[in-house]
């Protein structure tokens, strides 16, 4: 009799655990892939950033006088400073505002000048200090890369004289500035970014005698290509 109740009761058991599992829903299956990359929209990209910027490049200068002629020479230099900007996004496109301040250590020199009328050995050299650019900027984002042109006003303080004996004609010059770049989203507020910029100065001038080495007016084009790279940060404000 007891080997027939034991067996009696595994069979019930067994009736109520399927009975149990016929009326418990099975839990749905989840939509979200695990493994799925993050996206960022391109609303993400909307809002003021503060960033570091650095790099450097080669250009060229010319001294111009209508009575001596022209000298072409060529500068090199590097560029480390700030950044400064706004981004508003419509749909996949980005537009903002940017600025920067950089130091700058551009330098070139042309050796036996023509304007060093004075006989002694000398060179034409042209500086650049710092530069800064105020840019309008304008972008297409696809998901966590921007890419974006620029374009706008550059300011600079150059330095044009003879070396020797080295003494300069000083001057905050105004030109233009223009360039192309990407900046990809490391998050949602941390991107790195990486652009090519041109800057023309076509305004600088010698005018004194013991600089220039001469008493006619000096015309000096400074121009400059860079490549720069950097980090923004953007704020969530």
């Amino acid at each position: 009799m007891k080997p027939f109740v034991v067996a009696f009761a595994f069979l019930c058991l067994g009736s109520l655990r399927q009975a149990v599992a016929v009326e418990l829903p099975l839990p749905a299956a989840s939509t979200v892939n695990p493994r799925a990359p993050y996206q960022i929209p391109s609303s993400s990209w909307g809002g003021f950033y503060l960033g570091l910027n650095g790099g450097g490049g080669v250009g060229s200068s010319q001294w111009t006088s209508g009575g001596i002629g022209s000298n072409v020479f060529n500068t090199a230099g590097a560029v480390i400073g700030g950044t400064l900007g706004y981004n508003l996004p419509i749909s996949d496109v980005v537009v903002g505002l940017e600025g920067d301040l950089d130091w700058s250590t551009f330098d070139g020199s042309a050796g036996g000048c023509a304007f060093n009328t004075a006989g002694a050995v000398a060179s034409c050299e042209t500086k650049n200090n710092w530069l800064s650019t105020a840019r309008a900027r304008a972008g297409y984002a696809l998901d966590r890369l921007l890419i974006f042109v620029t374009g706008g006003a550059a300011f600079g303080g150059i330095q044009v004289g003879l070396n020797p004996p080295a003494m300069f004609d000083t001057g905050t010059h105004v030109g233009w500035a223009a360039s192309a770049g990407v900046e990809y989203a490391l998050s949602p507020s941390l991107s790195a970014k990486a652009e090519y910029l041109f800057v023309d100065f076509t305004n600088a001038s010698c005018t004194t005698i013991a600089n220039c080495g001469t008493a006619d007016a000096v015309t000096v084009v400074l121009t400059q290509n860079l490549l720069r790279g950097g980090f923004n940060y953007k704020f969530s404000w």
